[in-house]
């Protein structure tokens, strides 16, 4: 089928294909909040899932693992989803709407990764594809370290930018983490992105969830 051809039976106008960019620094917990959104989008709301990762190396363990619930993986591999591998985003976007047609596509770039990148390549992907949607960019911050993640030098600038390209702030791990460290995170969050909606979740406990994923939906 061509990019862009409506399939049979769908009328036009009433398919939308809406991604939604799932980041964050590396061990935020990307794939475990993936995991739970496409499990709770196509088990309970009986949506149509498709979920894009992008991960460096040979074997894409956390595309396994997704497997097991039955959602669609395309592993676009290659490098970062905001740069080296933009023009393969797109083009994986295209196969999954022209041949699985998926109610959401969730997104899942590297931990280094820069959100308003991502975007970009979504916008692009916007013009291409009939019916895609952007939807908001959800950025994941670690509630267990956010003082590490936003006071060394290592991190602070790489963590503090994904920050200010985020729609919505998730802290996440609050099962875990001590509470001076949310309102830390927080009172940072309030000073590095002031306009993004900050949520406290757990995407191993659930908590928070459903609340997210009313927002982003």
């Amino acid at each position: 089928m061509i990019p862009g051809q409506i399939r049979p039976g769908i009328q036009v106008g009433v398919y939308i294909m809406k991604v939604i960019q799932i980041a964050g620094y590396l061990g935020s917990g990307k794939t475990t909040s993936m995991i739970e959104f496409g499990r709770t989008l196509s088990k309970k709301q009986n949506k149509k899932v498709a979920l894009i990762v992008n991960e460096i190396g040979e074997v894409p363990v956390d595309g396994k693992v997704m497997k097991e619930f039955d959602l669609e993986v395309k592993d676009i591999g290659g490098g970062c989803i905001c740069c080296t591998a933009a023009i393969n985003l797109i083009k994986t976007l295209e196969i999954l709407h022209d041949h699985y047609s998926p109610d959401y596509v969730l997104v899942e770039p590297t931990g280094v990764a820069i959100p308003n990148m991502v975007k970009k390549a979504l916008d692009q992907s916007a013009k291409m594809i009939d019916g895609l949607e952007k939807g908001k960019a959800v950025v994941l911050l670690d509630a267990t370290r956010p003082r590490k993640l936003l006071g060394n030098k290592h991190y602070k600038h790489l963590v503090e930018q994904q920050l200010k390209d985020a729609d919505v702030v998730a802290i996440n791990k609050i099962d875990c983490a001590k509470e001076d460290d949310i309102e830390y995170a927080i009172a940072e969050l309030e000073t590095i992105n002031s306009e993004a909606e900050i949520i406290k979740i757990s995407s191993k406990t659930g908590v928070g969830m459903d609340e997210l994923l009313a927002t982003i939906s």
